[in-house]
């Protein structure tokens, strides 16, 4: 039997500091004299008491060194149980959502998705604005801590590759967790700044400035207002294109370069490559545009931009209707949102390295039917790489194109068109945000869709989160059995 205890004693912690968090936008709402504020007061008491509840409980177990089973447990029970606790300001609060529609901008947020139900974001109080772009900053802090410290550990879809990248504690999950979370926050919390200062420059309005470079920086794509970032003029955008490539890219290179080190950020390849990726493609989509308008302007060369890098990134910014560009640059689209930005970063979706690996495998069984009786070894940045790594990677993409097929089948099943369907699990398990179509296109948003496909859509953005394994891994019996 898995001992739980010390799994409910971290989350517990969390909880606590998850309710000293709602005073935040609380004291916004305050400030500005909204009634809000005590919905905001209401959440944080309930949410912190059950946290230290929950801690005090659960204290007599806490531990430095957590079992496998009790770290597959940890991280999903932190992106299960936090949703539910932060959406109580969207049920209680203006927005008077429904549970389902609470959760699942809730999970959203942490999960940095970006997928919203909620329209006439213009008019809400802005402490549920501040609330909305503080979840994503937190999940995008989280989501480093998870790829750098978690997901190494556990083998999941080759992140053991970086199992010793930048930090040297293994086994010892919990003291790494949190000198990675007190070595990273710094650099976080000083790019977050950095963005903000860039926009409040570029024409947005302060409070606006914050709340975006929180979203930007998480590669979240919460905005406050119904029309993204078309909202916004021309250097607000261009601001916007730079902060979400940085965001894309490994944190632990930033450390590095703080501490006086260029080299691995410049020497990386998963860095060079996801420029080039994003290079191409929004050369491609300024061709697309190009063959569509007969002359390319800077307002075209701009949108190509911005929603490439968007989309790319899984940020989930639209400063236009990109569904209208035509059915390759819909295309085109679609599959980038399935590579996303480098490992270690707050983007989402595959992730360059796999496409790297994958490449390097396919080419080494190229090699191996050219010459039977050759050795071949496959390395990545200098380093071999191992039979397990390959066999996890390959995992993980069978795994993910399979998830998207069941899950695309099991939305059909709810009623929703197959375009619908597909960019609706597509966009949920890379946790891009936008899908394709009318209804949860750049265009529109997820507040039509039935109940049932809601709840499997927030179940998949966790599940793309968390690098799927970890979710599964939870409903086999040979976990349970260890």
């Amino acid at each position: 039997m898995v001992d739980v205890r010390p799994v409910g004693y971290v989350i517990g912690q969390l909880l606590a500091v998850f309710g000293l968090a709602m005073l935040a936008p609380m004291m916004l709402d305050l400030w500005e004299g909204n009634g809000h504020w005590i919905v905001f007061l209401e959440s944080a008491t309930v949410t912190f008491l059950i946290g230290v509840g929950m801690a005090l409980a659960c204290a007599n177990a806490q531990r430095a060194r957590l079992s496998l089973q009790q770290t597959f447990l940890l991280t999903t029970g932190v992106w299960f149980v936090l949703p539910i606790f932060a959406a109580l300001p969207f049920w209680m609060g203006a927005t008077e959502a429904r549970i389902v529609d609470a959760f699942f901008e809730a999970m959203s947020g942490l999960t940095t998705t970006g997928s919203t139900v909620f329209t006439g974001l213009d008019a809400l109080p802005r402490g549920l604005l501040l609330w909305r772009g503080m979840l994503q900053w937190f999940g995008g802090i989280g989501v480093i801590v998870v790829a750098m410290v978690f997901l190494p550990e556990l083998k999941i879809g080759g992140m053991q590759i970086f199992r010793s990248e930048g930090f040297d504690t293994f086994g010892k999950i919990l003291p790494r967790a949190t000198q990675i979370a007190g070595s990273i926050s710094v650099i976080y919390l000083g790019i977050t700044g950095a963005c903000a200062l860039a926009y409040a420059a570029a024409g947005m309005q302060p409070f606006d400035a914050i709340v975006h470079a929180m979203t930007t920086v998480a590669t979240g794509g919460f905005a406050n207002t119904d029309a993204s970032f078309s909202a916004f003029g021309p250097l607000v955008q261009y601001v916007a294109v730079v902060f979400m490539a940085l965001a894309a890219l490994p944190f632990v290179r930033f450390v590095q370069l703080a501490a006086g080190t260029a080299q691995p950020l410049l020497q990386d390849s998963q860095v060079r490559l996801f420029f080039g990726i994003a290079a191409v493609l929004v050369a491609i989509m300024v061709g697309v545009r190009l063959l569509d308008q007969g002359q390319i302007s800077e307002a075209a060369f701009r949108a190509a931009l911005f929603n490439s890098v968007s989309i790319l990134t899984g940020t989930g910014y639209a400063s236009a209707d990109y569904m209208q560009w035509g059915s390759l640059a819909v295309v085109i689209l679609f599959f980038a949102g399935l590579i996303g930005g480098c490992a270690g970063s707050t983007a989402c979706s595959i992730k360059v390295f796999r496409y790297q690996l994958l490449f390097k495998a396919i080419v080494m069984q190229i090699r191996q039917i050219h010459s039977p009786h050759g050795i071949f070894a496959i390395r990545y940045d200098g380093r071999r790489v191992g039979p397990d790594v390959l066999s996890s990677v390959m995992a993980f993409f069978v795994v993910f194109v399979v998830s998207i097929g069941v899950l695309s089948v099991l939305l059909g099943m709810t009623g929703l068109d197959f375009t619908t369907s597909l960019s609706g699990a597509a966009t949920a398990l890379a946790n891009v945000g936008p899908g394709l179509g009318d209804t949860i296109g750049p265009a529109g948003s997820f507040a039509t869709l039935n109940d049932t496909a809601k709840w499997l859509l927030a179940a998949g953005m966790l599940v793309g989160r968390l690098e799927l394994m970890v979710v599964y891994a939870l409903f086999t019996l040979q976990f349970w059995r260890r």
